[in-house]
């Protein structure tokens, strides 16, 4: 397999959209081939992730529509699907593609138009990722997941619920703090001065999560162009190379023996750093799917960057900010950046992209910059979990 790197990348503004969601992936793809100084004509495959198209502008083919828009001609042109996880599915199908010397020069990424549909309708949208024949009678939504999540981590490190309440805040704190940074997000210029009592307070939406704890619904797209490492030199001096993927499936709910221990994000976890051959130790920054406060506190254990039931006084103790063991969402993350469902694993990648690069926002860059950073993707309630490391050097 050869190794593959990405030469450019390109995001929308993260919120309420009012163009298409073809427009929307346009306008990110442009950004990133004009980012690589590639040719359109150069581009050979496209992988688009994209979850809820159908429902909300009812478009189940946009991949194919995206590459007609961009003038592509008749490449071919894949949908993945992954629910969340939907566009670091797509990256992580180019990456093979590219390494198997199929194609040298692709376009990845991912698009949603969430807005379209009302509350009601996109929750009830949403759930679809969820087990249908055992999740769906009893009316169980993700809120409720994340919810039950934080329960099982509240009895199995006997944390009184209050207490991992407060704790869990201080994801958020930190989440919408950055987000408010960063020009891209959906709320930028917001809550930047939020407080944990603020976020508990909020409004309760499925106990113990307010609605602070929680990821908004968002509009927006993110691509990247990806090439064998040995065409990368020809356009940027400074490529920055996938240099390790994982991707697990998940089980019902009923079948899991516990919520704050995936099979699947730990499994995709360590495939990604075996396949690196790194460790949780060489990870400079992670951007990691943090659609409720508990999950990123899961992810981080998951992932092995702290021991079990650590991650919660661990981010009270600013060890998950600037300058602590691990910075977890520079950008904002799900939660102060937004999630666009199909684009979200795209995004996390163009700002670990950005890190690398020294361009985060004021405020967001970690320094010196990362030599290796990580992306966790959910999808579904743990159905779906994919994992990209990249690295400034080859494996």
């Amino acid at each position: 397999m050869r190794d593959v790197a990405i030469i450019g990348i390109g995001h929308t503004k993260f919120g309420r959209a009012s163009k298409t969601l073809i427009e929307l992936f346009s306008e990110a793809a442009l950004q990133a081939v004009d980012d690589a100084g590639v040719d359109l004509k150069r581009i050979e495959a496209l992988f688009q992730g994209s979850a809820l198209p159908g429902f909300e502008e009812g478009q189940v083919m946009p991949a194919v529509f995206s590459a007609a828009d961009l003038n592509l001609g008749p490449i071919p042109a894949t949908r993945c699907e992954g629910a969340c996880a939907s566009a670091s599915v797509a990256i992580r199908d180019a990456v093979t593609w590219v390494g198997a010397g199929e194609y040298d020069i692709v376009l990845a990424g991912g698009v949603e138009k969430a807005s379209t549909m009302d509350v009601n309708f996109a929750t009830r949208t949403f759930a679809m990722a969820c087990h249908a024949p055992t999740e769906g009678p009893v009316g169980l939504t993700f809120p409720g997941v994340f919810a039950m999540a934080a329960r099982v981590y509240s009895r199995n490190y006997d944390i009184p619920l209050d207490n991992l309440r407060e704790k869990m805040a201080y994801v958020s704190v930190k989440n919408h703090r950055h987000g408010a940074l960063n020009p891209l997000a959906q709320f930028y210029k917001k809550y930047g001065d939020l407080t944990v009592e603020e976020v508990i307070k909020s409004r309760l939406v499925a106990d113990p999560l307010t609605l602070l704890d929680c990821c908004p619904f968002s509009d927006g797209a993110a691509a990247l162009v990806l090439c064998s490492a040995e065409e990368a030199r020809k356009y940027t001096d400074e490529p920055i190379y996938l240099v390790g993927t994982g991707q697990s499936s998940g089980t019902p709910l009923a079948k899991m023996e516990d919520l704050t221990k995936p099979v699947s994000r730990i499994s995709s976890a360590r495939a990604a750093f075996k396949h690196a051959n790194l460790s949780p130790k060489d990870i400079d920054i992670v951007e990691v799917h943090d659609c409720f406060t508990i999950a990123e506190l899961i992810a981080l254990e998951c992932m092995g960057f702290f021991k079990w039931g650590e991650a919660a006084d661990a981010t009270v103790e600013d060890q998950t900010e600037l300058g602590g063991k691990i910075p977890v969402n520079m950008s904002g993350g799900l939660i102060g950046k937004g999630h666009p469902i199909g684009a979200t694993g795209a995004s996390q990648v163009y700002w670990i992209v950005k890190q690398m690069r020294g361009e985060a926002p004021e405020g967001n860059q970690i320094d010196p910059v990362p030599e290796y950073g990580m992306t966790d993707t959910l999808g579904g309630d743990f159905g779906t979990l994919c994992h990209l490391i990249l690295g400034r050097t080859k494996k």
